[in-house]
């Protein structure tokens, strides 16, 4: 009986052994599931695909991409025109447009044209880029054609805020689609690169970068691998030959790499205004994948990368230097063709002489490299040849430039454009004293233009918009044109442009210059009235300063002088004892008045009085005390109760002659200051500090500060957005 009693204690043991095994296994369970049921968790498997299920849903309707028939795109400057790397279509994206007001209107529609059937299409999907204008796109036929998307710039409507992308894109053709690339390391913010597909690479070089005070232009190279998605730069040793920087130039892809030429930048010199430089040099990056020996380390870089410059021969054919010329790629014949350009003559400060092309180029770049003028042939017309059987040649390429300035041929056309017409002046007679013949196919070349957006597509170049300038207007234009590289017969104009260029355009810019010298003059002599009103010196004989009456200040208010909001050019009068901070008009906060005193003001035409009175950007206090100290010291103001502040000397000047006319007997105390004598420095200091702050966002060292400061104001032409 004992021995049955402990076998049945064994066997109860191990069944609770086993009991409490199975109650710990269920306890981990519990924890691994949170305490759920098997229920519980087919319900939690069926939220996940509900989830799924959404997220798919989500990202469905972000992506959906509406299809519409659309007419020609609008009138922009600096966009995109890309030829489809897989089919026969174009593809227009981006852009902007300035009105005459000078509103800023950007774009980032995608355009697509369809040349058998001659029409547009737009596509609008939610999930796409920002607007913005002057990005660079390069087209890659991998995995049903993509279009990728780099960079570019944005402005708002009244061009308060400014903005460089940094961001990178992809276009599906075949779903016609946009998404996102996001990497760790990428090229930096810029405008007026350009980018080139070679085999699986994406290769990015120069640029600008314009944060508002000086235009910074770039030489980096980047290479994008469209296997890994992943951004790399190219270091090179200060020894080894690169271009330099610049934007703006033509950047082909050939099987062995790629072709750089020309472009634009700014050279800046220490105290002296930026001078637009343009560029003809000829560069080749030569590029060459390697494979990898068996054996041999698989960490060596198979790209090997290396900047030749091209010479040209002294005695060989080259149009002439120009910038806004990008060549587009006719891979038929190797070659790059190139449309129009402007050539500037940056004689002063104040006058750019401006010549415009209409001529085609191309630009072979098999062997050394040559450049080929591209002319329009001639029909041939039976019986119509001289005696000796020979044709007149063909005009040359240089021959169809066009003047901006006073020119026959170009009132011709203006009046053509008047009449609707988009083609060239028709005159009766050539130079040799015979009849023009009407099918001449010269007439159908486009009017001359610098900027326009050109792209080859199965030998036939596609030419949208571009640019036309006339004294002091610039003319964004809309006209759509085509031609037969292989024919070269004649233009064929796919949708006339609707602009009116007024001819009278330039004599009303010389009609301002004029009215600009009178002004000057009259600042003059209001200068010279104001030295003779001022406060009298310590044994000057002058009489006491001018006292302002109640009907003094009704005469002013009357001369619009007290106008409320007033004019930035006019002047405030403050109660005895205020201060001129405080006023209503000029609380506008720290960051909107040391907007005033950065290089990014819009008004340009500034007196030498306003650049000596005014710090400039980056300037210490010190250093502009120093630099206007002669100027303060001229300035002798009667210490009165009563103030007026101008926001310049002329206005000062034009205040005071007021007075004067106004001033009868009754006395009534007042003195007029500038807002940057050094009385109100120390009000200056915290807006100082806030350009400074503006500066040290933008990404500028004190060196560039300084080199802002020292460079001054640039007169109007020069600040011209087209010219970078």
């Amino acid at each position: 009986m004992a021995k049955k009693k402990a076998v049945g204690s064994k066997v109860s043991a191990k069944a609770a052994k086993k009991a409490k095994a199975a109650t710990k296994t269920e306890r981990k369970e519990k924890k691994k599931t949170g305490g759920k049921s098997k229920v519980q968790e087919e319900d939690d498997d069926e939220d996940l695909e509900a989830i799924l299920e959404k997220m798919r849903r989500e990202w469905e309707e972000a992506h959906s991409v509406t299809e519409e028939l659309a007419e020609t795109p609008s009138r922009r400057a600096n966009a995109t025109l890309t030829a489809c790397p897989n089919g026969n279509h174009l593809w227009c994206i981006g852009g902007e447009f300035f009105t005459d007001d000078n509103k800023a209107y950007f774009y980032n529609d995608v355009f697509r044209y369809n040349p058998e059937k001659d029409e547009w299409r737009k596509f609008v999907s939610k999930v796409c880029p920002g607007p913005r204008s002057a990005h660079a796109v390069a087209a890659s036929p991998a995995g049903g054609g993509k279009l990728f998307l780099f960079g570019g710039e944005f402005s708002s409507l009244h061009q308060n805020t400014f903005h460089h992308y940094a961001d990178f894109w992809v276009f599906d053709i075949s779903t016609h689609s946009w998404d996102r690339i996001e990497t760790k390391e990428r090229p930096s913010a810029r405008s007026g690169h350009r980018m080139a597909i070679w085999k699986h690479y994406i290769v990015l070089f120069g640029g600008f970068y314009d944060p508002g005070i000086t235009t910074r232009y770039l030489n980096d190279l980047w290479l994008f691998d469209t296997q890994e998605y992943k951004w790399r730069e190219i270091k090179f040793t200060l020894t080894e030959l690169r271009p330099t920087p610049r934007s703006g130039f033509s950047f082909l892809p050939t099987p062995d790499g790629i072709v750089l030429h020309g472009g634009y930048c700014k050279e800046y010199a220490k105290g002296k205004r930026p001078v637009g430089v343009m560029l003809e040099d000829t560069w080749f990056l030569n590029l060459t994948l390697t494979t990898p020996e068996a054996g041999t380390s698989s960490k060596a870089d198979p790209l090997k990368v290396k900047w030749e410059r091209r010479k040209r021969p002294s005695t060989a054919y080259a149009p002439p230097l120009r910038s806004g010329c990008t060549m587009a790629v006719w891979q038929t014949k190797s070659m790059g063709v190139q449309f129009g350009g402007v050539t500037d003559e940056d004689t002063s400060e104040e006058t750019l002489e401006s010549v415009f092309w209409n001529d085609l180029n191309a630009y072979q770049w098999t062997g050394k490299g040559r450049w080929v003028s591209l002319t329009l042939k001639k029909p041939k017309k039976k019986g119509k040849a001289g005696k000796s059987g020979k044709s007149k040649p063909p005009p040359t390429a240089q021959s169809q430039n066009w003047s901006a300035h006073h020119d026959d041929e170009v009132d011709d056309w203006d009046n053509d454009i008047e009449d609707g017409k988009n083609v060239p002046p028709v005159p009766k007679v050539d130079v040799d004293g015979d009849a023009i013949d009407p099918d001449d196919p010269v007439l159908t070349t486009p009017i001359p233009r610098y900027n326009a957006m050109l792209a080859v597509l199965r030998n036939t170049l596609y030419l949208y918009g571009g640019i036309f300038e006339k004294g002091s207007r610039e003319y964004t234009l809309e006209d759509f044109h085509k031609i037969d590289l292989d024919k070269m017969d004649r233009f064929v104009c796919l949708k006339e442009s609707s602009i009116f260029i007024d001819d009278k355009a330039e004599e009303s810019s010389d009609d301002d210059d004029d009215d600009e010298d009178d002004d000057e003059d009259d600042d003059d002599e209001q200068e010279e009235e104001y030295e003779e009103t001022r406060a009298p010196e310590a044994g000057d004989d002058r009489e006491d300063p001018v006292q302002i009456t109640e009907e003094t200040e009704n005469t002013l208010a009357a001369e619009d002088v007290l106008e409320t909001p007033p004019p930035a050019t006019d002047v405030l009068l403050f109660h005895p004892g205020a201060s001129p901070f405080t006023h209503p008009h000029l609380k506008d906060g720290l960051r909107t008045k040391a907007t005033h005193f950065m290089g990014v003001a819009r008004d340009t035409t500034r007196s030498a009085e306003d650049v000596i009175s005014t710090p400039l950007p980056g300037e210490t206090l010190a250093m502009f005390y120093a630099r206007s100290r002669e100027y303060w010291a001229k300035s002798h103001m009667p210490a009165e109760p009563a103030t007026i502040v101008a926001s310049s000397f002329a206005a000062m000047a034009s205040c005071w002659r007021k007075i004067v006319t106004a001033s009868k007997q009754e006395t009534h105390p007042c003195r007029v200051v500038s807002l940057t004598t050094p009385v109100f420095l120390a009000e200056y200091k915290p807006v100082l500090k806030e350009v400074e702050k503006i500066l040290a966002e933008a990404g500028l060292d004190e060196e560039e500060m300084r080199r802002g400061a020292a460079a001054g104001p640039v007169g109007a032409q020069a600040q011209s957005r087209n010219r970078r």
